[in-house]
């Protein structure tokens, strides 16, 4: 059945979830802000522009969030003039956004109180896969509500994984991106030895991809080590600190062994320091490379 949907957060993976609503068919609003991608082609296919949180919540029977992290989804779901204030009963928060756990249960608890239903269900893969509808989502929430949304969430995303409870799908994000990341941080700390040591790029990669090191990491890495080209993984370094942030905040919340974890923090703050958070992690080979 089609839905009518509000969405919260239109940036380069909320902008391919809101395409492929509509091209199922779904009646979107989304809030206008100015860190959404340029919209026009979202109105053009259908998409209606509110200029407030109220607005997205009116008609919603279903409210996607796809933040920066858990001081963004705090504010607009509980915040003075959020969500949490204007829901209808029943409607469902499913917050797609990177989040430390302890703050999406007390998000989903609070929902819980207003009426409303929540489930976590952060992404991974990247813009592009956004843009094809081929996200993998990791859904925190009951059994039965996962049934209910999952035709749903198979209109932008192509893997769903039903981790548990609430708070899971936002757990398994962060396992997921200490070791992504962390993956793609060795890589760039390696490269940038390389380089020191004029072993020739093409060389580098080509030996790893060949023997333990070749997997996903290397490739989204690979074509900048080779040819400056970081198009492969448009990861933001500010965003990369965000998440392994959270990772390190979970793993001390649960008395976890965070030592990897502090050393990757480590780079990708040296990396923010040194180029800009807005730089792509890829790039992280340039800030490591320098004397």
């Amino acid at each position: 059945m089609k839905k009518q949907i509000g969405m919260v957060g239109v940036g380069l993976m909320g902008h391919g979830i809101a395409s492929n609503l509509l091209r199922h068919g779904h009646a979107l609003t989304v809030l206008d802000h100015p860190g959404n991608q340029p919209l026009d082609a979202l109105v053009a296919a259908g998409a209606r522009v509110a200029a407030s949180l109220q607005a997205v919540a009116a008609d919603a029977e279903l409210v996607i969030l796809c933040v920066t992290g858990s001081p963004q989804v705090e504010a607009v779901v509980l915040g003075d003039g959020g969500l949490l204030a204007h829901l209808r009963p029943g409607t469902v928060i499913v917050d797609c956004s990177t989040a430390v756990p302890k703050s999406t249960g007390r998000v989903a608890a609070a929902v819980g109180r207003a009426g409303g239903r929540f489930a976590d269900a952060p992404m991974t893969r990247t813009p592009k896969e956004a843009a094809e509808g081929r996200l993998n989502l990791l859904v925190g929430c009951d059994a039965a509500l996962f049934a209910e949304l999952r035709p749903l969430l198979a209109c932008f995303a192509e893997n769903i994984t039903h981790c548990g409870e609430v708070g899971a799908g936002h757990r398994m994000k962060l396992l997921h991106n200490f070791v992504s990341l962390g993956g793609a941080a060795l890589i760039a700390e390696a490269a940038a030895c390389a380089r020191r040591g004029r072993v020739a790029p093409a060389v580098f990669a080509e030996v790893l991809a060949k023997g333990g090191g070749g997997g996903v990491a290397l490739e989204r890495m690979r074509p900048f080590i080779e040819r400056g080209d970081d198009s492969a993984l448009k990861f933001a370094l500010s965003n990369a600190v965000k998440d392994l942030d959270y990772y390190a905040t979970m793993a001390a919340d649960s008395g976890a062994v965070q030592a990897i974890a502090q050393a990757v923090l480590s780079d990708l703050r040296l990396g923010v320091q040194q180029l800009g958070g807005d730089c792509y992690v890829p790039a992280l080979v340039d800030a490591l490379a320098r004397d």
